[in-house]
């Protein structure tokens, strides 16, 4: 058995002459009825990424419902439909893109599968040239579509999205059962980066990264993380740690592949000083992220 490598650091120096534009601006497309918090959790974990702007767009319905969860972020209203995103919405981040300067993007916590979603999301991966982390029910969705065209789509995309799935979301992206993948999760892993033309987050105890042939496993984490809301946090701690590396032009190497690594790490050692204060049991998605600043302090050391 292959011995796990250490995590390469990727953290972002700060020099005295730094402004926010240095940092990167992160566009988070996240939210539905009933999944505001998804959202919320995401923005903020990119918030305490270090990212320079967030941006966090959401169903119109749930923006004055969201706006004030996130002070710290702009928040966009897009077209909804039973407070989901619809496609008519993808026009209005292509403007807001040419406006913003945004570096990269971040989609998928708690969207939904509504259809008029599903079509959102293959026009945001089609049309929208940013990197992009893509998550959750955005993962769900392009696993609802046809197998070819969205590798051929995604492959046009050049390498630049980071995928995060679970075990779940991972077997319906292969068209397998969750016992195929969790027995051989490297592989799983492999295959849909592979197949895609990215960098995938394979979660769960020993997190893989790959790009489908560097393979890394986090060795940071517990089962304290095993609850609702723990992936939405890391898809935007990933999205901005991504777009710091971008935009400062300080990181070297593959910058997707080290945003996930480091992001995974992060996450973990935060999941780790919860699980230790708070037990497996009571801590929360909220405990891990107050834990951020202490797991950002152990990985700078």
């Amino acid at each position: 058995m292959k011995k796990p490598r250490k995590p390469a650091s990727g953290l972002v120096r700060r020099e005295p002459s730094d402004h926010k534009g240095t940092f990167g601006h992160l566009l988070i497309l996240a939210g539905s009825s009933g999944m505001a918090g998804a959202a919320i959790l995401a923005c903020r974990a990119a918030l305490r990424s270090g990212a320079g702007l967030v941006t966090l767009a959401v169903p119109a319905s749930l923006q004055a419902a969201v706006a004030p969860a996130v002070p710290e972020a702009v928040t966009m209203g897009l077209p909804d439909t039973a407070g989901c995103f619809r496609p008519d919405g993808v026009s209005r981040i292509k403007d807001a893109v040419k406006d913003k300067d945004f570096t990269a993007l971040a989609m998928g916590p708690g969207i939904s599968t509504h259809p008029e979603t599903a079509k959102f999301v293959v026009h945001v991966l089609d049309g929208v040239p940013l990197p992009a982390v893509v998550d959750a029910d955005a993962l769900n969705n392009l696993a609802l579509q046809d197998r070819a065209q969205v590798a051929e789509m995604l492959k046009r995309r050049g390498g630049r999205t980071v995928f995060t799935p679970h075990p779940g979301e991972m077997a319906r992206c292969l068209h397998t059962s969750v016992p195929e993948v969790v027995q051989d999760r490297e592989a799983a892993a492999k295959e849909l980066a592979r197949a895609w033309g990215g960098v995938v987050v394979l979660k769960g105890k020993g997190t893989v990264i790959t790009d489908g042939s560097t393979v890394e496993v986090n060795p940071t984490g517990g089962p304290g993380l095993a609850k609702g809301g723990s992936g939405d946090l890391l898809a935007g701690l990933i999205g901005g740690l991504w777009v710091q590396m971008l935009a400062s032009g300080r990181v070297e190497g593959e910058l997707a592949f080290r945003a996930a690594s480091l992001g995974a790490r992060i996450h973990g050692l935060a999941g780790e000083l919860a699980e230790k204060e708070l037990t497996a049991w009571a801590m929360t998605p909220s405990d891990v992220l107050a834990r951020f600043p202490d797991a950002f302090r152990k990985s700078a050391q």
